[in-house]
């Protein structure tokens, strides 16, 4: 029998053990084409976006909403901070009935200047002077700062009875839904501006003879400044009662809201946790767009001589008085009509701005 051959040894290549060894990933290349830095991406990571930033970042993008809201600004600054200013720019003036008088007297709103009746603009007078001589712009500022102090006041009524009304009748619907609705609607039966003109024309003497006393209020003919504005959000509010129902109506159907009466929550809770903080967009949309009407139903009421009354300012009691002299000098008519006119555009820009950016049905 043949003897077995020794076994050659044979030379079988080193195989490498695959290499496990984790590297760092690439910064450049975990980000993306944008070749964000790691530690960025984190920090912004760290403070994520929220609906609200969203739709200000909308708001800013309408370019008609961002030059609104900048006119609107200019005219709170102006209405605020112009007369101080405006009370320190320019000469003393020898006036034939009161002296020598400085800038701090003739561009008061409330001075008079009988030899300078209907002036055109000058570099005393920049809007010139009215029927009694008394200056277009001073009167202008004070005019505004009335008009916007309404406005707020009548928002801030608004506000609270519409969300507390339309909150009541949404959430618990039933009883409380029926008699609350009724009476809204009872509400939007009165006509508006025939209900200033009754509380004005009854309570207004009553108002010039009590509400003059208050320190900041009453003086200067403004004491149906505060009859004025409770009139007009006792007849505004109802239609912010009927958007915040409806949007109530559908927040109380979530999940979340749901849940926390599963849990045990009170409905107190869960409006004051749940159903408010989410009617900001809504509320903030409907005051918006009804600031504009507010300020047009106050110059209304003063164009008829019902609001603010002489010697104090109001655009409408400006628009009264230059009325009467519009074939003389146009002049003083059209400036607080045009001044209105921007006032209302541009709330009512601004207003539609607010509701496409806050409209979470809206798309880029």
């Amino acid at each position: 029998m043949r003897e077995s051959e020794p076994h050659l040894p044979i030379n079988v290549p080193e195989v490498m053990a695959p290499d496990n060894t984790a590297l760092p990933p690439d910064p450049h290349a975990l980000i993306g084409s944008t070749a964000t830095p790691v530690a960025e991406h984190i920090a912004v990571s760290k403070h994520p976006s929220t609906p609200f930033k969203e739709s200000f970042r909308r708001l800013l993008r309408d370019k008609r909403a961002v030059i609104s809201m900048s006119i609107i600004v200019f005219l709170i600054l102006l209405a605020i901070f112009g007369p101080l200013i405006y009370a320190h720019i320019g000469p003393p003036y020898d006036s034939p009935l009161y002296g020598t008088v400085g800038p701090e007297q003739y561009h008061n709103f409330a001075h008079s200047e009988p030899d300078r009746i209907a002036e055109l603009p000058s570099s005393q007078y920049w809007l010139g002077t009215d029927s009694l001589g008394r200056d277009i712009f001073s009167r202008l500022m004070q005019g505004l700062l009335i008009s916007l102090s309404v406005a707020v006041l009548v928002e801030v009524i608004d506000i609270l009875i519409g969300v507390i009304v339309g909150v009541l009748a949404g959430f618990f619907g039933h009883w409380v839904d029926q008699i609350l609705a009724r009476f809204t609607d009872i509400m939007f039966a009165f006509p508006g501006l025939l209900f200033l003109i009754l509380i004005s024309g009854i309570f207004g003497p009553w108002a010039d003879r009590t509400l003059s006393k208050i320190p900041v209020l009453g003086p200067n003919g403004n004491a149906r400044l505060l009859l004025v504005s409770l009139a007009l959000a006792f007849t505004v509010w109802p239609l912010m009662a009927r958007y915040v129902r409806g949007q109530t109506l559908q927040l109380k159907e979530q999940q979340y809201v749901e849940a926390a009466h599963t849990v045990g929550s009170s409905n107190a809770s869960i409006i004051r946790r749940h159903i408010v903080p989410n009617l900001f967009s809504i509320v903030i949309i409907a005051s918006t767009l009804n600031i504009s009407n507010t300020i047009i139903s106050e110059s209304g009421i003063s164009f008829l001589g019902l609001g603010v009354q002489p010697p104090g300012s109001s655009i409408g009691l400006m628009v009264a008085d230059g009325a009467q002299y519009i074939s003389i000098n146009p002049w003083m008519p059209l400036v607080p009509c045009v001044v209105l006119g921007i006032i209302v555009l541009a709330f009512s820009f601004l207003g539609d701005g607010v509701r496409d950016a806050f409209d979470p049905r809206s798309k880029d």
